[in-house]
């Protein structure tokens, strides 16, 4: 993997973390609102990341489920 690419992945985990799953430009799953999906990279441009917020966790938590590079 490359730098860039390793990097985006890196700064989409920490937006996660630092917003507790509401990363602006993250889009929610219509069936399943904890479902959450976001571009990785300028616009998108490398991929997206799958996440999930389990708010009703002890202590509530996300998983990162899927990074699906373009």
């Amino acid at each position: 993997m490359s730098g860039d690419v390793f990097g985006a992945v890196v700064a989409a985990t920490v937006a996660i973390n630092e917003t507790r799953g509401e990363v602006p430009g993250s889009t929610a799953s219509q069936k399943w609102p904890q479902q959450r999906r976001m571009p990785i990279g300028a616009d998108g441009s490398l991929g997206i990341a799958e996440y999930v917020i389990l708010a009703d966790a002890d202590p509530p938590h996300i998983l990162l489920t899927r990074i699906q590079l373009y």
